[in-house]
């Protein structure tokens, strides 16, 4: 499965779980939140169009990093 890192502008723990919440609700990802360094690693087979989208969903800045 692809891996996708992405930066989130998270800034607390109630950040780090609307990334979680919108990303468990896309289905078919795997993924890591790592709140001090602002950034979301994600498997999945979906486009990174697709993943940007739903992190967007969250209200937060989002900037896609890169393939991991």
């Amino acid at each position: 499965m692809p891996k996708h890192e992405f930066s989130v502008d998270m800034t607390c723990e109630g950040c780090a779980e609307a990334v979680s919440r919108v990303l468990n609700k896309l289905g078919g990802v795997q993924f890591s939140v790592d709140l001090p360094s602002k950034k979301v690693c994600i498997d999945s087979e979906h486009s990174v169009d697709t993943l940007l989208a739903t992190l967007n969903k969250t209200g937060k800045a989002v900037s896609y990093v890169g393939p991991k």
